[in-house]
């Protein structure tokens, strides 16, 4: 956090001044800081979905909506993207650096050390219900692993190196193992010549009958995504490992809460929504134009799915990067699906038609992940799934970001209460 600029302003109330000093951001961004108002004042603020308020000041990702930028720890996302791979964003978003060339090796070695789970986790599969949603699933096998690794319970911090590294990697296996075990398939176990990326997408695809032939267009296209959804400051789900881990709840616990979350439709569940909007256009008979002029139409509730984003006013810079790398996907696998037709279709009508561009309506980045996703073969219902394993470094960063910081408390929202004023109790025998 930066302040040296001495500024403040003036609040008024019944005719009162009070002084809130502002707090400044390295980038330029402005809070007015209100954490004295309650005390002072006697009022709280009221800020439905919290637009308006910052609950903590970060050193992790910087997001400017209105031009389109987006930088983990300094760094642009496009050159991270263009010229990382997963892990070293990983370990970027957790320590803070990029890893030189000893570092890189060391971390590598931990992820294939840690890439298996403990073999009784495995019977924790054969205990959820066919059809269980994978997000389910992935949520409470995560929240499973403190029992088999308690130390964090004595020092939270302490072995968080270790800790991070061993989420970061056993939760590929969990995600890739419960997409098998809904197939009825065997298990296919992690190999330590291969790479993260490559690690999960063999797992996945890999069988006995049918061998999986990794391909390396494949494995970069997963590495992009990964890294563009790693994290993306205060959002609904890292919010939300940052309320609960401020209770002073372990990483896992935490982690699971921010899993939960993402599940939300109007969150993590946008890239499934995509595929979902595609279905219904194809059943229609493959009319994308029908539902462009839907979306035109004030009177009609219906959107397109992933175009334009709540926080960006402008292309999401994530989508001008994945956008290139699912077009380099679709031309080398050669894939023949109908609903990937119908995206592009809607892709090139909306990036020139006015109507999408005035109002800054461009496909986003869960547009082109469903996509890429799609023609991967992995199914709509691993989707968030696949976007949780991404976020998950970001979540470990913010998680970490906020048990360091000694100015750190609770959680505690206020409200301004609409209910009944004080009345009198009516015994039952009077009602």
């Amino acid at each position: 956090m930066s302040n040296s600029r001495s500024e403040n302003v003036t609040l008024i109330i019944d005719g009162k001044s009070y002084s809130l000093p502002v707090v400044y951001g390295t980038e330029g961004d402005r809070a007015i800081d209100i954490s004295k108002l309650l005390q002072e004042t006697g009022c709280t603020t009221l800020d439905l979905g919290y637009k308006n308020t910052a609950a903590c000041t970060s050193r992790i990702t910087f997001l400017d909506g209105n031009k389109g930028i987006l930088s983990y720890r300094g760094y642009a996302i496009e050159d991270l993207a263009e010229k990382c791979l997963f892990v070293e964003v990983a370990y970027l978003l957790v320590h803070g650096h990029l890893p030189n060339a000893a570092e890189y090796e060391r971390y590598r070695d931990l992820l294939n050390r840690f890439s298996l789970i403990h073999e009784d986790m495995i019977h924790f599969f054969d205990r959820f219900p066919p059809g269980a949603p994978p997000m389910a699933i992935l949520s409470v096998m995560v929240n499973s692993l403190c029992s088999y690794y308690p130390e964090m319970n004595d020092d939270p911090l302490a072995p968080l190196d270790l800790t991070a590294a061993r989420l970061i990697s056993k939760i590929r296996t969990i995600a890739a193992f419960s997409y098998k075990k809904s197939l009825g398939e065997p298990l296919v176990y992690p190999r330590p010549d291969l790479s993260y990326c490559a690690n999960f997408l063999n797992m996945m695809f890999d069988n006995p009958v049918a061998p999986y032939a990794l391909r390396p267009e494949a494995v970069a296209a997963m590495n992009k995504l990964l890294i563009l959804h790693a994290d993306h400051e205060q959002n609904c789900s890292t919010s939300t490992v940052r309320l609960v881990g401020s209770a002073g709840v372990n990483l896992y616990a935490s982690i699971a809460a921010g899993i939960n979350a993402l599940w939300g439709p109007l969150h993590g569940g946008a890239n499934e929504a995509v595929i979902t909007m595609l279905e219904a256009i194809y059943r229609d008979g493959g009319n994308f134009k029908k539902y462009i002029d839907k979306a035109k139409d004030k009177a009609d509730p219906f959107k397109l799915s992933g175009f334009g984003h709540r926080v960006y006013k402008t292309f999401d810079p994530r989508g001008k990067i994945i956008k290139n790398a699912c077009d380099d996907l679709l031309a080398v696998l050669n894939v023949s699906d109908p609903l990937l037709e119908i995206a592009l279709r809607l892709e090139e009508v909306a990036l020139k038609d006015q109507y999408f561009i005035e109002r800054n309506l461009f496909p986003n980045v869960d547009f082109y992940s469903g996509i890429i996703y799609r023609a991967l073969g992995i199914p709509t219902n691993m989707f968030t799934v696949m976007f949780a394993l991404g976020r998950l470094p970001g979540w470990i960063a913010q998680w970490k970001e906020q048990q360091e910081d000694p100015r750190s408390k609770i959680g505690r929202p206020r409200q301004v209460y609409l209910g009944e004023s004080a009345r009198p109790f009516v015994p039952m025998s009077e009602r």
